[in-house]
């Protein structure tokens, strides 16, 4: 697993080490892989949309 810096100001830093039982690390994590799924939906609807502009069929993209 890699390793990422999260740069927060001071005032949140201090409130955060008040909560010592929070896997903060854990939450960062869930919320940029929550992040990435909407972003990747958000460019397979652009391709399907794209797709569905230049007159090809993209109903296979839209099956759920």
């Amino acid at each position: 697993m890699a390793t990422v810096t999260v740069y927060v100001p001071e005032e949140v830093y201090n409130k955060m080490k008040k909560y010592k039982e929070i896997s903060w690390s854990r939450i960062i994590r869930r919320e940029i892989i929550q992040i990435l799924k909407r972003l990747e939906e958000v460019d397979y609807r652009l391709y399907a949309l794209k797709r569905l502009e230049e007159g090809e069929d993209a109903s296979e993209l839209f099956k759920f």
